[in-house]
């Protein structure tokens, strides 16, 4: 049985776009942005709030970054990661928007450090050469190597573009961009990479003409220097997903659900059910859309103008899994919730 629990709530600010991570001791640490509201950013900001107790109940939100005041230059989507050395680190894209808000060098990305488990934080410290939207989580490869992606759209071409970096000295150099897909016929983001073994990895992405197209992934056996074709993943309307492996060896995906709509209101009321999909490893190296997942749905978001989907999750060592995810539902302004689940919840 899925049980649902409130990270954070203020009816007086926008909360959405969260990520969370599990630190060695236990604590799960929650980052997520808060903003004058979706389509508003004159007062954006990164903040987190930990758990001590497997997400029940959770630390009132400190701050990360400073406050941006400025919609033409603010903090957009953080993510979180649990280094193998102990840190913790976040991730978040900075837009300055000029005539053309789609120029690269002004998609900007940075990184703080934690050494105490999310209570301090050093920097930010700009990862150089690293552009882009909506950064995926960074995750550190079998080799050792750091792999952080990030996508945009040429506002002169129309072209979408994901692309992805590698670091070998722990993030103060990034070798890249590798480009894993790009195309002027689809609108693809927001990808998620995940290492299915060593060397092998899969990003699957978002579609984001808004027509209900599913995910789609390319692989990269090496490491993600190279890419291969698209290959469509028969997950309906896909929007921001976040895939990994469970302690089962099964793969799970949490994203949103957007179905055909038009027009193109934001955040409109097509945002309201976010999925969390299972399916085996192997359905991720398929090179067919042929393959065999189970989709739940794990919140409906029953506000009159919806928005929600963005998502994060972590499994602890009793297989327990927790999602965060962002809804309105019934509050005001987008709220941040938590969401305890099994492997039971999937199947009997």
């Amino acid at each position: 049985m899925i049980e649902k629990f409130t990270i954070s709530r203020d009816d007086g600010i926008y909360h959405a776009w969260p990520d969370v991570a599990l630190t060695p001791s236990g604590k799960l640490v929650c980052v997520f942005s808060e903003c004058t509201s979706h389509g508003d950013r004159a007062y954006t900001r990164i903040v987190c709030a930990s758990s001590d107790d497997r997400g029940r109940t959770w630390t009132g939100k400190r701050g990360i970054s400073e406050a941006a005041h400025d919609k033409k230059a603010y903090w957009n989507c953080a993510r979180i990661t649990q280094l193998r050395d102990g840190r913790l680190a976040v991730v978040a894209d900075f837009i300055r928007e000029g005539e053309n808000s789609r120029v690269l060098e002004n998609l900007t990305n940075h990184i703080w450090y934690s050494s105490d488990d999310g209570d301090s934080w050093e920097g930010p410290f700009k990862m150089n050469g690293v552009f882009g939207i909506v950064p995926d989580k960074l995750a550190e490869l079998e080799n050792g190597d750091w792999i952080i992606g990030a996508h945009n759209c040429d506002g002169k071409t129309g072209t979408w573009t994901q692309r992805c970096w590698l670091s070998k000295d722990k993030g103060k150099t990034w070798e890249g961009p590798f480009i894993i897909a790009e195309s002027n016929k689809l609108k693809l983001c927001e990808g998620s990479i995940i290492e299915i073994s060593a060397s092998t990895l899969v990003c699957f992405m978002r579609e984001n003409s808004h027509l209900g197209r599913p995910a789609y992934k390319s692989i990269s056996e090496d490491g993600g220097r190279t890419w291969s074709k698209l290959y469509e993943y028969p997950i309906p309307g896909c929007h921001r997903p976040v895939a990994g492996k469970l302690k089962s060896g099964e793969l799970l995906l949490t994203c949103r659900y957007c179905p055909e709509a038009a027009p193109f209101p934001l955040p409109g009321k097509r945002y309201q059910t976010t999925f969390a999909v299972i399916a085996g490893t192997e359905s991720a190296l398929a090179e067919t859309s042929k393959v065999a997942l189970r989709i739940m749905p794990l919140d409906y978001d029953r506000a009159k103008a919806p928005d929600t989907g963005y998502t994060g999750w972590v499994q602890f060592s009793d297989s327990e899994i927790y999602v965060v995810n962002y809804i309105i539902d019934d509050a005001p302004k987008g709220q941040i919730r938590g969401y305890s689940l099994s492997i039971n919840d999937f199947y009997i």
